[in-house]
């Protein structure tokens, strides 16, 4: 069975940062694509960073400059580190996971909230 677990959500004020993890049982991790996607109130999921199997990264450009993904491989866990929050970053924070060869098969985790807010 598949799990995606997020964790490291909650309340922060503009400019803060908050680092979310994501640990996954039952794929093989080490092959999997992960990645870090939100979904805003009232908007549509997006994606906000991706990595690769091989340690690949690309970033929504909202983002670039002040989040930064990672993976521990080790750990079975990817992280997300966001520095200078914003407002806008408010959202659903979820993780996901693909083996390259099954793109069509995604998991997702539960989801975390993030909340920026003075």
């Amino acid at each position: 069975q598949v799990q995606l677990v997020e964790s490291g959500g909650g309340l922060v004020q503009p400019g803060g940062s908050l680092r979310l993890s994501c640990a996954a049982s039952g794929i093989i991790f080490s092959a999997c694509n992960m990645g870090w996607y939100r979904q805003p109130p009232g908007k549509q999921r997006e994606l906000v960073a991706h990595i690769s199997s091989g340690g690949s990264t690309n970033y929504a450009d909202s983002v670039k400059g002040r989040f930064t993904i990672s993976r521990d491989n080790a750990k079975n866990t990817v992280y997300l580190q966001m520095n200078t929050l914003k407002p806008e970053d408010t959202a659903v924070y979820y993780c996901s996971a693909f083996h390259p060869a099954y793109p069509s098969v995604r998991y997702w985790g539960q989801g975390t909230q993030v909340t920026v807010s003075s």
